[in-house]
């Protein structure tokens, strides 16, 4: 009998090397931009700067997730080579992905009866969904199986943290996210919105800062309360960002300054274009485990 393989989506914001690197498929959300229906293939086809700078000129894409039949078509090769499968999907507070993932398993258990598909939410997003991915595939290697894996992500899914800030207004207001005098006013202040997600899997605005440098920093003082022993935090940090990379640089260095056990260097990807539809150039995450779980 085979072993099982870890599958998830492109919501993850992971580069599609670092996925391979870690044997996980995953599918592919859509955006559509300017009436043409794309898939989130990691910026394989394009660049976050061709991407935001559309956004820059008045794009305004919107997304879809996942359907069942593009589940049923990542998963069946696996299947069919006698692999189980512990899909991770992206945060059902966000998008019906879950739901897609739930049908499809339903579905494909009629064709693979002697066949296991596992879905969990993650209740994660963006980096931090990656994150979680990343960690399930590090225990899969040790040795964890497949049912204990699957505990293991209920267990400690809602222990990533995500932290966002955005420099960037306009793309929320042209989303109807806030109005048009609170943008200005905001733009006019240098006011950063900081959000985070909460247990629910939903983007949930915190605190609302005067200039990115004190945004970055409140991420940093985040980090210190909430990562597991604190300073003496050992795992892993990912930071992403949608075209302000400078902005993820000095939180990186602020983090590996002040965390000196980190597991490697601070990750700096990019926010993909599911994710970046909705918050537009101008934001920066950071995301790391807790020793406690998120709260409403």
């Amino acid at each position: 009998m085979k072993d099982y393989k870890i599958t998830c989506c492109s919501t993850c914001d992971l580069t599609a090397e670092h996925l391979a690197s870690i044997d996980v498929a995953f599918a592919k959300y859509h955006y559509i931009l300017d009436g043409v229906d794309h898939k989130d293939d990691l910026f394989v086809s394009s660049t976050p700067e061709q991407f935001y700078g559309m956004i820059q000129a008045g794009a305004m894409p919107t997304t879809s997730q996942v359907t069942p039949e593009e589940l049923i078509e990542l998963w069946s090769p696996i299947l069919s080579e006698g692999y189980d499968i512990l899909h991770i999907e992206f945060s059902s507070g966000l998008s019906g992905g879950y739901q897609s993932a739930l049908t499809a398993q339903e579905e494909i258990a009629k064709h693979y009866p002697n066949r296991k598909v596992i879905v969990v939410d993650s209740l994660c997003a963006s980096s931090g969904y990656g994150l979680l991915v990343d960690k399930a595939a590090e225990l899969k290697a040790g040795g964890m199986g497949l049912k204990e894996l699957a505990a293991w992500v209920e267990d400690n899914k809602l222990r990533v943290r995500h932290w966002f800030f955005s420099t960037n207004l306009q793309h929320f207001k042209r989303g109807g996210r806030i109005s048009g005098p609170a943008a200005a006013i905001g733009t006019l202040l240098k006011i950063c919105p900081v959000m985070d997600v909460n247990c629910e899997g939903k983007l949930i605005i915190r605190k609302k800062v005067t200039g990115k440098k004190k945004a970055i920093k409140e991420l940093y003082d985040q980090m210190t309360a909430q990562a597991v022993n604190g300073v003496d935090y050992s795992g892993k940090c990912y930071i992403c960002n949608s075209l302000v990379k400078s902005d993820a640089e000095e939180l990186a260095a602020l983090v590996e300054a002040g965390f000196s056990k980190l597991n490697g260097k601070v990750l700096i990807e990019n926010i993909g274009t599911v994710i970046g539809s909705h918050t537009g150039p101008g934001t920066v995450a950071l995301f790391y485990f807790s020793d406690t779980k998120r709260g409403i």
